[in-house]
């Protein structure tokens, strides 16, 4: 069954992310397993989360302030990629393939909300 969330580019680039984030810090040291791991994940997850709850509401204004959300959560989420890298847990070509990613998905989110004012 599919869900019309599911058809929008901005939740299947969102979804790619996130499983790009779990996988990549699946090699973080143990440590950071409640730490920086936990606030990626986090992040990562709400981004299509947030996409996927806002085209469920019935009122355009509401969808496009959880697509505000979105975009928030994917800027906490590129601040802890940097965070990732200067702590040498993702190396500078990791680091800037995702953050690249987050910087496509952003521009499609405010490519969608421009579109729905």
């Amino acid at each position: 069954m599919e869900y019309q969330f599911e058809k929008l580019k901005v939740w299947q680039m969102g979804m790619a992310l996130a499983e790009a984030v779990y996988t990549m810090t699946q090699k973080f040291p143990k440590a950071e397993q409640f730490g920086l791991i936990s606030q990626m994940r986090r992040a990562a997850v709400s981004v299509p989360a947030n996409i996927a709850e806002g085209k469920g509401r019935y009122y355009t204004k509401e969808f496009i302030q959880f697509l505000y959300t979105a975009r928030g959560s994917l800027c906490e989420l590129m601040t802890l990629l940097q965070l990732a890298q200067r702590l040498t847990y993702l190396t500078e070509g990791q680091a800037a393939d995702l953050l690249q990613r987050c910087w496509d998905l952003s521009g499609g989110i405010n490519g969608l909300i421009n579109s729905l004012k």
